[in-house]
């Protein structure tokens, strides 16, 4: 089945997205793999280590086609009422993003009562400006949408995880997995989250970010990245990996090939349980890797609790 070109612009319109995002800005890029009507990733402000909650949504748009009809300045961006309705009643600031595949620019602007205007059918367009271009330039207005209040930003962190809480509660198995460039002093690294469907294949994934995180620990990162949930590692994962390192370790084989241990191995792996969340092998001596299960919370159950009670309403929160 040959590819449509018309996926291969998209492709190329988020990957380019995020290379913005991330090597100009310095930011995370979370790309939204499961259907988000007219939202296709989403931009987290990062402050040297500082990762706050600060978000944006972005719609990412791939072509020329949305490139011919110009402006003095830039090019009318026509969304239909059904987006725009949607957008503005988002939890985020919502910027639209047009890449343009022969000058391999995006460009930008928010989507606002004050961007918006109507067109003469009663329609909308939205005036994307050829100067913003998604690069270390377009930082401060950026970031300055993506600010609010820290009592607002943590609720709207919790408002974004609702689905994953959701698959908790429902009874499926999530996990994160980390892959830690150890030799980085940028923290370069990647978290994914996934569906442990316990079928002996890879997580279905759900989300996925590049990070660089300095100094930063990466167990204290997830905590925090995940707060509505508790972090432990993943049981089968880690048991499997170090029962192999165990046997290196202490099992020591004679020539008639009788096995002898030089101690027990629940005994041995106390000491790694001691070390709490922990990688559970290398690669190369270059990464590391790690996988962590997921389990809601207090914070996450009494969230859900809150969110339901406000989209039903009612008088007891039961």
């Amino acid at each position: 089945m040959r590819r449509k070109p018309s996926a291969r612009r998209a492709s190329e319109g988020v990957t380019h997205t995020q290379l913005a995002i991330q090597d100009e800005l310095g930011w995370l890029f979370r790309e939204q793999p499961t259907e988000d009507y007219g939202i296709d990733a989403h931009a987290e402000v990062v402050d040297g280590e500082d990762v706050r909650g600060r978000l944006l949504a972005l719609q990412i748009k791939a072509g020329m086609s949305w490139f011919r009809e110009t402006a003095p300045r830039g090019w009318w961006f026509q969304p239909d009422a059904e987006h725009v309705t949607y957008w503005l009643n988002h939890s985020l600031p919502v910027a639209v993003v047009l890449y343009h595949p022969e000058t391999k620019r995006c460009h930008w602007q928010l989507v606002n009562r004050q961007t918006l205007q109507r067109t003469s059918t009663g329609g909308w367009k939205l005036l994307v400006p050829e100067a913003q271009v998604l690069d270390a330039s377009a930082a401060d207005r950026l970031r300055e949408a993506a600010e609010g209040d820290p009592y607002v930003l943590r609720i709207r962190q919790l408002q974004l995880a609702k689905p994953w809480m959701e698959l908790l509660a429902s009874g499926k198995r999530l996990v994160v997995d980390i892959e830690e460039w150890i030799n980085k002093s940028s923290g370069r690294g990647a978290i994914s989250l996934g569906v442990d469907n316990e079928d002996g294949e890879k997580p279905e994934e759900l989300a996925s970010w590049g990070v660089f995180l300095g100094l930063a620990s990466y167990a204290e990162v997830v905590l925090r990245l995940f707060a509505w949930a508790d972090v432990q590692v993943h049981e089968e994962t880690y048991e499997d990996a170090e029962y192999d390192q165990y046997e290196a370790e202490c099992v020591i084989y004679d020539n008639e090939g009788d096995r002898f241990v030089t101690e027990d191995f629940d005994e041995w792996r106390s000491g790694r349980l001691a070390q709490g969340l922990r990688p559970f092998a290398n690669g190369a001596g270059e990464v590391d890797f790690w996988r962590l299960e997921l389990t809601l919370n207090e914070l996450g159950k009494a969230f859900l609790v809150v969110d339901r009670f406000g989209m039903e309403g009612g008088r007891l929160l039961t």
